[in-house]
Formats: structure tokens, sequence, C-alpha cells
């Protein structure tokens, strides 16, 4: 069988300030009704300047196969955001050992969902190792990243994040 979301996790509804406001399930939250809830995303950097992204298992309800944020995951109802940032990069990339830097929070939307993200960054040493969670994951380099950007390589949600951290348009032309 092949695995899948918790349907019925119950994740913390919240406003746009982050202050929790209600809950509801996984399921609610990803049916279009569009309940703004918290996430947590991790940008990895080793200290060459390459990003660290995982690719998305195919089982997953939102962009399955895509590559994506090193890290990226629902707060659970009771958590705070800093518990889920750890939990989730224990839990996806193996990392204990590491500093969280805060960028920026921001409102995601899309047909399916709406999400206050809270966008943190690391460079680390470490190899990340990903787990069975997810497809795999590797280093990219700034000039692959910009060259894959618009292709359907990476999630719509990390071409966007890219863009309003790192500001950096893709370069399609010819070398």
């Amino acid at each position: 069988m092949m695995p899948q979301d918790n349907a019925e996790e119950l994740l913390p509804l919240v406003n746009e300030q982050g202050q929790v406001i209600g809950k509801a399930t996984r399921r609610e939250c990803h049916s279009g009704a569009k309940p703004l809830h918290p996430v947590v995303h991790l940008h990895v950097f080793n200290r060459a300047g390459e990003l660290f992204l995982q690719q998305r298992p195919a089982w997953k309800d939102i962009q399955p196969n895509k590559w994506d944020t090193a890290v990226g995951g629902h707060v659970d109802w009771g958590e705070t955001v800093e518990q889920a940032l750890m939990r989730e990069v224990r839990e996806e990339i193996g990392l204990d050992d590491f500093t969280p830097e805060f960028m920026l929070s921001y409102v995601f939307e899309s047909a399916r969902e709406r999400e206050l993200v809270n966008v943190f960054r690391t460079v680390t040493d470490l190899t990340p190792r990903p787990s069975a969670e997810l497809a795999g994951g590797r280093f990219f380099c700034r000039q692959e990243i910009l060259q894959r950007m618009g292709t359907a390589f990476f999630s719509p949600n990390f071409e966007k994040e890219w863009m309003r951290l790192f500001g950096e348009q893709p370069d399609h032309t010819p070398h």
C-alpha cells in the first residue's frame, strides 16, 4: 500500500499575523475551502552556496514528483512554529544540529489551499539525509536552479519563494 498523508490530522487555523483562531483537519485545509493554516519551510545551504532541495514523492496530494524547498511541513495542532520546524527537519532530512534564521512569513494561496508560510534558512556542513517521506534530495547550484525555473521541474511555490527571497529571474537566453 502506498503511503499517504493523514487526512484527519488536526492543524491550527491562524490569522495573517499567525495567531491561532481555530483548528481543522488536513482534509478540510486542502479541500478548496482555503482556511489559513501555518506551515514551515527551511532553505538549507552548504558552504559553497548550493541549495539542498527535496523531491516530493508521487503519492503526495499537493505537487507530486516536483522538486521543492528542502523542508516543508504543516504546523500540528498544539505545536509552535519553532517546534514544527525542528520536527519537520528531523523527519524529512535527518538534521538535528542546525541554527535556523527566520527570513519572513507570507500567505501562499493555490486553487486548493491557503497557507501562512514561515520561512527559515540555515547553512550547514552536514549532508541532509532524505527520509522515506521524500523521493530524494540533492544540492543545486544557483545556475541550475535558474535554468530549470519555469520548466515545471520545481513546485510553483518554490519558484515564487525563490523569487521573493533571492529576487533572481530565470535566465533562459541561449549560451
